[in-house]
């Protein structure tokens, strides 16, 4: 009988070894089939996930994550220990200890697989899950499992047990279309990880074993139970202590849906830096790492927005109001999870937050705000809220009533205004006018309500924001600021129109003889009218097309003279910048550099830079008396504003004279101190300058304004032409946002204008009639002139015309 016990432990014990050799022998010749379709080392070390672009303000703040995928990279040391704590609990309390497989696990999964006939359980390492979801498909295939195995092995060779955490956690998938544990945290909790609670952190680490079942947001309840879990075997493998586990356990599952987090709100701007890189790399660089860095200062881009919201609002508010955009029905004693759901259907629209109203007193009504809990209206935040036809309200209840459903505005401290989303919509462009640079640019109200960029895709009309182009024309052609044009009334025909036209100035007044500085800041039309046509049609168009205006957009009629062509604030911001910047024709770019997933830059700006400096050559004689005038050459850019010797391809073209745009800017400086931009002074500056504009009926109003370090174009209008109203024009509408955009731009920056330059002259002139002043004349004013082109002529006992000037201005016959 022994034998017989024998010879069968021997024949069993042969049996298992010839299985293990045989099965040794399969696996071999699995990995040598399927080794070609493996990843090397080489490649699982540089391997590149799915990383969205990222967009950044010029000094590295983030702007947005554009990709199919959400993910935030981070490094092993860059995820808290209790994060990583939590998914080994989670997942693999073995980890550190496991040569990469769960064996245990393993046999405990076949027998269920071989039981129920299926491929239904597993029981995978982080390990091999890292190796799935970065290498392979999640298909239930044996020929995956021995493609994950083989991988499996391979990277516990040749990575460590760091390496592969950090791997597993920047790849896991989490729903939401989040993956990563860094923008699961963002996606769910709308924080960096490093602010999550232990709570938080356990829910997180629950999720990953069954993404749709565990999802906090959409199943709270199963999603508390596997958090539930996952902190037990925290405090089991002693990661928590007791009161950590009751605390944790102790916290409301809150999680909802987060936007990817930013620091710069400038979604116009992403989508600009989207659209580029597209043109460049193809569309599958959205999801290869590239980072943008543009042009845009985040201060600024922050006041841009926040000027254009106001401005809209303030306008909207002017036009009535509309009535709540919903009711709903309270119930007793609603509570906040109620009244959140309530108001689930209303989404918030930037600065406005859906909110319903909970009851009213006589003067106040108190609110509960989606996602921020109870607030009070105050009768400053109702007043407002007159209907665009009626009485305006006396007592809260002409407003609003319990269960409507309104926008407010918050102070973040429980005081709220009622508001409602402005039908009208703005833009704002913001360029540096020495190389172009933008430095802010807002192309709506809201972005994620229209996408459209009225910043660079609306092209309306500028209106009286286009004669400043006219009249830089005028100067080069003879007329000067005393020039002297007649505003009266005038019947045109021909021309290039089909019917007469009797153009009128804003006001229906004429004012007689006018002086072209006068005219250009109480923006006489008629006066501009009569100047183009002195000019002349196509000399006009010749010159005015320098500024970057199509010629084939300008309207070959007089009508041009009152800015009907159609532009963007964009095309009208570059104009306004060959003011600002002494003369030069800048192209306005918003991307600086570009860098792909290594660092490596891809892309570099160069933009041709306005530098009046560098027009000067620079020499040895230059350096006389200041040492060995060769080793100081190459001090030369304090003589080019700073900026180094450019060569001569960085030099933007000059397109007008600096005499030139140094009177136009001084002629605009009036336009502030006395015309149409007088709400300006509120600003306390005597270094800007600039132009409003309004078309017929208030359909497109502007205000395009500068200094010589920045430059700013404001549109307000409706998508679809209609009027904003009346009294409305762009000294009301645009010029308040650009004030309110300018106020913060400008803070600290100190007053600077530029130097008169050679080929100017200032001389006295009587103000009726422009010509040189007598000494006896009490009331001559003082004129800046070109120095060829001078007042034609002098009063009786005046001075005359300095030598050189002409006597009379170019193209003036038949002006009266």
């Amino acid at each position: 009988m022994k034998r017989k016990y024998i010879r069968a432990i021997a024949y069993g014990a042969a049996g298992v070894m010839l299985l293990t050799l045989f099965g040794a022998y399969a696996l071999a010749c699995s990995f040598v089939y399927m080794a070609p379709s493996l990843p090397s080392v080489e490649t699982m070390r540089n391997v590149e996930m799915q990383v969205p672009l990222r967009v950044f303000t010029s000094s590295g703040e983030l702007i947005a994550q554009i990709g199919e995928q959400r993910r935030i990279p981070v490094t092993y040391d860059q995820i808290p220990q209790r994060v990583r704590q939590a998914f080994i609990a989670a997942e693999d309390d073995n980890f550190f200890e496991h040569s990469g497989f769960d064996y245990v696990g393993i046999a405990r999964a076949a027998f269920v697989n071989l039981i129920s006939g299926e491929k239904s359980q597993g029981a995978s390492t982080i390990t091999q899950q890292a190796a799935r979801n970065m290498f392979l498909t999640l298909d239930k295939t044996w020929r995956r499992k021995l493609a994950e195995l083989f991988v499996t092995v391979r990277m516990e060779r040749e990575f460590s047990k760091e390496e592969i955490l950090g791997l597993y956690l920047n790849v896991i998938f989490f729903g939401q279309r989040a993956y990563g544990v860094a923008a699961a945290a963002e996606t769910f909790y709308g924080k960096p990880l490093d602010e999550l609670t232990v709570g938080e952190v356990a829910t997180l680490a629950g999720i990953p074993q069954a993404p749709s079942r565990y999802n906090p947001i959409a199943n709270p309840t199963l999603a508390q139970n596997r958090r539930a879990y996952v902190l037990g075997r925290m405090y089991k493998l002693g990661f928590i202590d007791e009161a950590t586990y009751q605390q944790a356990m102790a916290e409301p599952v809150v999680a909802r849906a987060h936007a990817p987090l930013y620091e710069v709100d400038a979604p116009y701007i992403a989508e600009m830096a989207r659209l580029d890189l597209r043109s460049r790399f193809g569309p599958a660089a959205e999801s290869q790492g590239y980072k943008v860095y543009t042009t845009v200062d985040g201060r600024l881009q922050t006041a841009a927005n926040r000027a254009v919201r106001i401005g809209l609002i303030e306008y909207d508010r002017r036009h009535g109001w509309r009535g709540p955009i919903g009711h709903a029905k309270l119930g007793e004693h609603p509570k906040p999870e109620h009244l959140n759901d309530l108001l689930d259907e209303y989404a918030s629209v930037n600065m406005l937050v859906p909110a319903v109203v909970v009851s009213v007193a006589e003067k106040s009504a108190k609110v509960f705000v989606k996602h921020q809990g109870f607030a009070q209206v105050g009768w400053e935040g109702l007043a407002w809220a007159r209907p665009a036809k009626g009485p305006a309200p006396k007592v809260a209840s002409d407003v609003v009533a319990p269960g409507d459903v309104v926008y407010v505005v918050t102070d973040g401290q429980g005081t709220a205004q009622v508001a409602q989303i402005p039908e009208a919509q703005g833009a704002l462009v913001a360029l540096d006018p020495k190389s172009g640079a933008v430095a802010a640019l807002v192309g709506g109200f809201d972005y994620y309500m229209n996408k459209f960029n009225r910043a660079t895709q609306a092209r309306r009309q500028p209106g009286s924001g286009f004669k400043p182009f006219l009249y830089s024309a005028a100067l080069e052609n003879g007329f000067t600021p005393a020039s002297v044009l007649l505003d009266a009334p005038v019947v045109l025909e021909g021309d290039g129109m089909e019917t007469s036209w009797r153009p009128e100035n804003s006001s229906g007044q004429f004012s007689g003889p006018t002086r072209l500085r006068e005219a250009l800041y109480r923006s006489r039309n008629l006066v501009s009218i009569r100047l183009l046509r002195a000019i002349g049609i196509e000399p006009s168009i010749d010159y005015i097309s320098r500024f970057g205006f199509e010629k084939s957009t300008l309207p070959h009629n007089l009508t041009l003279a009152l800015g009907t062509l159609q532009a963007t604030p964009m095309q009208m911001a570059a104009g306004y910048a060959t003011f600002a910047n002494g003369g030069f024709r800048i192209t306005p770019y918003y991307i600086e550099r570009i860098e792909n997933s290594l660092g490596e830059v891809v892309y570099q700006a160069e933009p041709r830079i306005a530098c009046s400096e560098c027009e000067r050559p620079v020499s040895l004689d230059d350096f006389i008396g200041f040492g060995n005038g060769e080793d100081l050459l190459s001090e030369a850019d304090s003589l080019r504003g700073g900026r180094g010797a450019l060569p001569p391809e960085r030099l933007a073209e000059r397109i007008i004279s600096e005499p030139n745009a140094w009177l136009m800017t001084d002629m605009m400086m009036d336009v502030i101190r006395r015309g149409t931009g007088r709400r300006a002074l509120a600003l306390g500056r005597s270094d800007i300058a600039g132009k409003t504009g309004t078309t017929n009926e208030a359909k497109d109003t502007w205000f395009n304004g500068f200094t010589p370090n920045l430059v700013a174009s404001v549109w307000v209008g409706f998508d679809q032409e209609r009027s904003l109203g009346e009294a409305e024009e762009g000294a009301r509408t645009a010029l308040p946002v650009w004030m309110h955009f300018m106020r913060e731009a400008l803070k600290g920056v100190p007053e600077y204008r530029r130097p008169m330059p050679q080929g100017l002259v200032t001389l006295r002139i009587a103000p009726d009639t422009g010509m040189l002043a007598s000494g006896e004349n009490p009331d001559a004013i003082l004129e800046t002139f070109m120095t060829d082109h001078l007042p034609a002529g002098s009063e009786p006992g005046g001075y005359g015309p300095v030598g050189g000037g002409s006597s009379e201005p170019a193209g003036a016959e038949g002006i009266f």
